[in-house]
């Protein structure tokens, strides 16, 4: 269950630790592509949790995710509507949602953890 967290904090330093500069009329699709790969990270957390996890549905949700925003972004150019911002509310809406999902299940493996060691499951000594 760590490893995906755990690339995904290495993957945060080194994009943080680069500066590679962004033309401005790529934003737009940078910005859905970064919340399509959140969105596919935190769902993969989360199907890990449920004991789901898949790693072809991870991998084909991710590039499909991604073609599709980054689809209606270049679609909403061409029209000179802002499109993109559908895929950004739902993209920002999925991520709220899986990593709260995490949130609850860590928190509730802590307290069975927790529950588990006061009521005498382990000896300590």
């Amino acid at each position: 269950m760590w490893l995906p967290l755990l690339g995904l904090l290495i993957g945060i330093g080194i994009g943080s630790a680069l500066a590679v500069p962004i033309p401005g009329i790529y934003v737009k699709y940078l910005s859905v592509a970064v919340l399509a790969a959140l969105d596919s990270a935190f769902g993969g957390i989360k199907a890990i949790l449920e004991e789901k996890f898949d790693g072809t549905i991870l991998l084909t949700g991710f590039f499909t995710n991604a073609l599709l925003a980054a689809l209606l972004a270049y679609l909403g150019d061409r029209l000179g509507v802002d499109l993109y911002l559908a895929a950004v509310f739902v993209f920002g809406v999925r991520l709220f949602q899986n990593l709260a999902f995490i949130r609850r299940e860590l928190f509730a493996a802590w307290l069975r953890k927790r529950r588990f060691s006061s009521a005498g499951g382990e000896k300590n000594g």
